[in-house]
């Protein structure tokens, strides 16, 4: 079975978008969430449960799972959907910003990229090509070109230097990939320059890939500056093929990115902030910690259909957290994830039914957005972490 994209309804207010996108394991309903499976699993859930929740796909970092139990491994014992359970699709994140994340732990040149683990210090080399074919082994539906994902502070001269590199590594990627069941999606680059968007973007649609990522933003710029540099990419892309914006997850990008023509979204959030006991609700993100839910009867969210608020009160979870059970990361992320994904199902329905606007504005007008500054300190401080890690350091994207 081909890869497919099937656009089936455009807003007429807004560049909103519902389609579906076929893939050897399954068709996928757009736009869509997808949960981030780093190492082969959804932290703390079982692939039946990711299953239960709606998930139509979910993604996996090749760096990581190179490193860990190795490429080989995995091959042996079936490819990647057989090793972790997961009969769906699955998109693989070629590891260019883990790579280029390791900031003292490794080197870069035109050809190639050589790092130390972060595990154990050994030295590897990841070139477009050996990315490719790790990606091609895992037996990933959807894999990623190798990009070279820059600091979003850097220089003009710099950054163009950056997706120059970025452009001559898709064409090797694209020259490097024979499998005919899988889809190469390329990734525009270009910093936060608008004439650099749009040169990668038109450079990109010229090697007429399957479908097209915009990377390198969410890494730490403001909110304005992300969506700025998303207007510039998306009226190049075409119309007929999936567009995909990596690492953005919460529900107020969801609608911004929906509401500019994006289809696809992955992201760490809802599980990492789970398991420090934030929640989503329709009022903002909730921490369970808090005193005020050490007695309240009700569920978290009420009209959740999820197991966690069909099965327990707030006082259980906020119990749960203060005394550290390992439950209470398994009911949160739980929570988090269907939270996403039904707003995902919501926002396709109310594209198709013609009132996106509508809900897009209902739903953002009580929705409380984490404090700008506040976000942008955690950003920083995780993006800080991952460039300072040591390699005896057991680390992990999530």
């Amino acid at each position: 079975m081909k890869f497919n994209f099937n656009l089936e309804k455009t807003d007429d207010a807004t560049e909103a978008r519902a389609g579906t996108l076929t893939t050897p394991h399954g068709d996928i309903a757009t736009p869509v969430f997808m949960p981030v499976a780093t190492l082969g699993t959804v932290k703390t859930l079982t692939p039946e449960e990711v299953k239960a929740l709606g998930a139509g796909i979910i993604l996996g970092n090749a760096y990581h799972l190179y490193l860990r139990p190795g490429v080989d491994t995995i091959k042996k014992l079936g490819g990647l959907h057989r090793f972790m359970g997961w009969d769906g699709p699955v998109l693989t994140d070629s590891g260019g910003f883990q790579v280029f994340s390791l900031g003292h732990l490794r080197s870069i040149n035109d050809d190639s990229v050589v790092f130390r683990s972060h595990i154990d210090g050994s030295e590897h080399t990841f070139s477009p090509e050996r990315a490719t074919e790790i990606q091609s082994e895992l037996g990933a539906d959807i894999i990623m070109t190798f990009d070279d994902c820059p600091a979003h502070t850097g220089g003009y001269d710099d950054i163009k230097q950056s997706m120059s590199r970025t452009h001559r590594w898709a064409e090797r990627c694209l020259n490097g990939h024979d499998n005919p069941g899988q889809a190469m999606f390329g990734i525009v680059q270009g910093g936060m320059f608008p004439e650099l968007r749009r040169e990668s973007a038109s450079f990109m649609t010229s090697l007429d890939f399957p479908g097209y990522a915009i990377g390198g933003l969410s890494v730490g710029e403001s909110k304005d500056t992300t969506w700025s540099m998303v207007d510039e990419v998306v009226p190049l892309l075409p119309d007929g093929k999936p567009r995909y914006l990596m690492g953005v997850g919460s529900p107020e990008d969801l609608f911004e990115g929906v509401a500019r023509g994006i289809d696809m979204f992955d992201c760490v959030l809802p599980t990492r902030v789970a398991r420090n006991g934030s929640l989503f609700t329709s009022l903002g993100r909730q921490s369970i910690r808090k005193a005020q839910y050490r007695a309240m009867e009700a569920p978290i969210e009420d009209g959740c259909d999820c197991y966690t608020c069909r099965s327990f009160s707030a006082a259980y979870l906020h119990h749960l957290f203060k005394t550290e059970e390992m439950l209470g990361y398994r009911l949160a992320t739980i929570h988090n994830l269907r939270f996403l994904i039904s707003l995902m199902r919501r926002i396709r329905r109310s594209i198709i039914d013609g009132s996106f606007s509508a809900f897009k504005d209902g739903f953002l007008s009580c929705y409380q957005v984490t404090d700008l500054n506040i976000r942008q300190a955690q950003k920083q401080k995780w993006i800080e972490a991952q460039r300072n890690k040591k390699p005896d350091i057991l680390t992990s994207y999530e």
